[in-house]
């Protein structure tokens, strides 16, 4: 038997769904998050098992509140939810699509975070993953010989939001290590999901993603804290 619990945000689909997929296929009980109840309630159908519907909008204090009155304890916290608003550099970026994709993507893993403590506090085992993106790393965007530096400062938004993300997910590993608690972050690569157009012509699959971040969700006491790792295991550098 299997008493864990987890959370993923962003469960409704593309890789928050497959990670949801697959950690009910290890047993647990998954809490799907999702923004639209009507959305997350057809997911949370066609996972079955463990998953349970958890409607939370990651951007809202009152609706992180209300989720986190509904879990009382917590092993394993997923941050996925992420959005793209904006593809241009930094030179030409509006501020609106600036603030929208930090708030998703580094206010909202904050405030969920923060908000879910108390229960992840209760785990024997408590292990945060953050879906960041390779993107957001200074040391590859800065590299010639890869492709990210070839697009010349793009996406400037998202990028370094996951970069934030990065020194986050860093922070809360370091704070938290004492506790028993593993945290790290996740570069899941080139997926088909709807996050931008280029991600939604490639090929790559979503559960090969999901396999990632579910082996850094079931790390033993012995697994690595702090860390960058991109969805084979290998590291990426900040």
């Amino acid at each position: 038997m299997n008493d864990s619990t987890a959370l993923v945000t962003g469960a409704n689909k593309g890789i928050g769904k497959e990670i949801a997929r697959l950690l009910v296929a290890e047993g647990f009980t998954v809490y799907v998050g999702s923004r639209e109840a009507g959305r997350g309630q057809r997911a949370v159908d066609e996972l079955g098992g463990g998953a349970r519907l958890l409607v939370l909008d990651v951007t809202d204090a009152g609706s992180i509140a209300a989720a986190a009155r509904e879990v009382a304890a917590l092993d394993v916290l997923v941050n996925n939810a992420g959005i793209m608003a904006g593809a241009g550099p930094a030179p030409e970026a509006d501020l609106d699509d600036v603030r929208r994709t930090y708030e998703t993507n580094v206010f909202g893993v904050l405030a969920v975070t923060n908000a879910f403590l108390p229960a992840l506090r209760r785990s024997f085992r408590p292990r945060i993953v953050n879906i960041s993106s390779g993107t957001g790393s200074l040391t590859w965007s800065a590299d010639p010989d890869r492709e990210f530096a070839l697009h010349a400062g793009a996406g400037a938004a998202y990028r370094s939001s996951k970069t934030a993300l990065n020194a986050l997910t860093l922070f809360y590993a370091q704070t938290l290590a004492a506790e028993g608690f593993k945290v790290n972050a996740l570069a899941p690569g080139l997926r088909a999901t709807d996050l931008n157009e280029r991600a939604a012509a490639s090929d790559g699959d979503p559960a090969e993603a999901a396999r990632g971040a579910v082996e850094l969700a079931l790390l033993p006491d012995d697994g690595p804290t702090g860390r960058f790792l991109s969805w084979d295991g290998t590291g990426v550098p900040w």
